[in-house]
């Protein structure tokens, strides 16, 4: 992916064409080769963005305007067909010219999977890197069926890198006994089921530090988000997902990335899905850039 030119297809409401002013850059990781039941997710952000066109600016939730920060859209990451790891190499370079450049780097899935290599980069900028996930499914096994390449192993890989104790997982509620006996051992802040409650507990430990997001679109429950590939009943609604991100935004921990992933639009008709994963991504926007 080249920075010297303008995407030329559909990009995210109100991104600006000048690469130079722009705080972050929004990329999409359309990769969905290791997904364990239902494909689909690398058509996640062109779908995002076109729904982004149904947003208004303004967030009356932040008192905050697009105009008022700049953002980039760099478009999609060419990725390798069905080769996880090259694909991962791919999104690899991509976020380390982003952060070269200074830029805050939010990604949209595609499968989980996309989430490592991006954490890897940022993880090398800033050793002292905490990740809040919020999800409904653990992603801490070490691979699923033989195959270490996983949207269910991220997590696990993440949590090796920056340390358990530095990984803070919120609203899992499909995980296997082996995943919690892990999250216990290696110390990590694993809270199944809810979000906004643990997660305004947990924030006032992570003041100051260096902090990225990965928000699975499956955090939902299915009745507000069903475009996606590994559903699980039991989940939060919108609205509370909407006031973990800005629990986040009001916090004094700098979020140095973020991203969004397994929006599959094929088993959604209605787009609610992918509206809702854009509102949250301006959500991002608005509440992370200072």
């Amino acid at each position: 992916m080249r920075f010297d030119e303008a995407y030329s297809g559909n990009v995210f409401i109100a991104s600006s064409t000048d690469l130079d002013k722009a705080q972050a850059v929004i990329f999409g990781m359309p990769m969905d080769w290791t997904v364990s039941f239902r494909p689909g997710s690398r058509f996640g952000p062109a779908r995002i963005r076109e729904s982004s066109l149904v947003l208004e600016e303004y967030s009356h939730y932040l008192d905050r305007e697009l105009q008022e920060i700049s953002y980039y859209d760099a478009g999609d990451i060419p990725l390798a067909f069905g080769n996880p790891e090259r694909s991962l190499a791919s999104i690899r370079e991509f976020v380390s010219k982003v952060l070269d450049l200074k830029k805050m780097p939010l990604g949209m899935g595609g499968e989980h999977l996309v989430t490592w290599p991006v954490v890897q980069e940022v993880f090398k900028r800033y050793p002292d890197l905490a990740v809040i996930h919020i999800d409904a499914h653990a992603d801490l096994r070490t691979d699923y069926e033989g195959e270490e390449y996983s949207h269910a192993t991220p997590l696990r890989k993440i949590s090796q890198l920056i340390g358990g104790s530095n990984v803070y997982q919120f609203g899992i509620r499909s995980m296997t006994r082996e995943e919690v006996t892990y999250a216990k051992e290696a110390g990590i802040h694993f809270h199944p089921f809810d979000v906004l409650e643990p997660l305004k507990e947990c924030l006032p430990k992570l003041s100051g530090r260096p902090v990225y997001v990965t928000v699975d679109i499956d955090a939902l429950d299915p009745a507000f988000a069903p475009g996606t590939g590994t559903q699980e009943p039991g989940g939060i609604d919108t609205k509370e997902l909407l006031a973990s991100i800005h629990a986040i935004a009001r916090s004094d921990i700098k979020v140095v990335g973020a991203d969004i992933v397994e929006v599959a639009p094929a088993y959604d008709p209605t787009e609610q899905t992918a509206v809702v994963a854009a509102k949250l991504i301006r959500e991002m926007l608005l509440g992370f850039i200072k």
